[in-house]
């Protein structure tokens, strides 16, 4: 008869490290998810690869990939994640309930909104979320106004908001056309109290470049259509250029362009929201995830 094979227990605490750190980008962005320190979310790495007899991670200098047994496992230990708050959610109560209205601009969603909304549904199933794309301009009135609880923004002063990270602003062009040989340089635009259109004109301005605005648009999608095309090069915040895109630093001399600021992303909450509890947790989820933004270009 043969004798069944004794394979270790893969704790939850080790797959609920593996999870946030996939989500996070970073062993040093996953601790503040998981309350603990970078090292003790490395020692649950380990000892995860140890009980698999494989590496789950490959890590990079500036990037972290699953292996192929990681990625088969990642699905795995979500789905055991959902089932273990479903069984605390059945058999407790869920911990919180309500509504966070929340808002946040077009650019910073998908790098930035994502791993913190992962986490915060993992954590509190019962709280429903309403999400508003918008420009900063348009979701700081929102907030004011008490139409939105809680906002992802670059902040227009100082002390508005809880400040997280700061964003680089960088010209973008297609390599392709290379717009950035004419002159005047056309330029696409945001709308006119647009952070990022204020700086692109300031810079050039100061620069002295001859320029002309050749096309507005407020959404994200119009201005990588303008530059996509050939129309005009673009200002854009770094961490939403696509890869096809380029961002035009280095340039020949005589075609180099003005340095840009840097944007002030801050967590924005609204004075009516105050004794929500669960805007408290949403809110208490961005501070502990994006603070931690400047890490994610690489693995620590």
């Amino acid at each position: 008869m043969e004798r069944a094979v004794n394979h270790p227990d893969l704790q939850i605490d080790w797959l609920r490290a593996l999870v946030a750190v996939v989500d996070a980008g970073s062993l040093s962005a996953a601790a503040p998810l998981l309350h603990r320190s970078q090292a003790a979310v490395s020692m649950h790495i380990k000892k995860l690869e140890t009980a698999l007899g494989q590496p789950v991670l490959l890590r990079g200098p500036r990037h972290l990939q699953l292996t192929p047994a990681g990625a088969e496992l990642l699905g795995y230990a979500r789905r055991m994640l959902e089932l273990q708050a479903q069984a605390q959610a059945a058999l407790f109560g869920p911990d919180l309930s309500g509504r966070v209205r929340l808002g946040v601009p077009d650019d910073y969603a998908s790098t930035y909104l994502t791993p913190v909304l992962r986490s915060f549904a993992g954590r509190y199933q019962g709280v429903e979320i309403e999400l508003t794309c918008e420009q900063s301009t348009a979701l700081i009135p929102q907030v004011v106004r008490g139409t939105l609880d809680l906002a992802l923004v670059s902040r227009d002063r100082p002390q508005r908001g809880r400040l997280l990270f700061h964003e680089p602003l960088v010209w973008v062009g297609a390599p392709q056309h290379e717009v950035w040989r004419k002159n005047p340089l056309p330029i696409a635009v945001y709308e006119a109290a647009s952070l990022a259109r204020t700086a692109a004109l300031s810079s050039l301005a100061a620069q002295r470049r001859a320029h002309r605005v050749v096309y507005h648009s407020s959404s994200l999608a119009g201005q990588l259509a303008a530059v996509e095309s050939g129309l005009a090069v673009a200002v854009f915040t770094r961490c939403s250029v696509p890869p096809h895109l380029q961002v035009l630093q280095n340039l020949p001399a005589g075609f180099e362009l003005p340095p840009l600021v840097s944007m002030e992303v801050s967590a924005l909450r609204s004075k009516a929201s105050q004794g929500s509890a669960a805007v408290d947790a949403m809110y208490g989820q961005l501070i502990a995830t994006l603070g931690q933004a400047q890490s994610k270009s690489g693995v620590a």
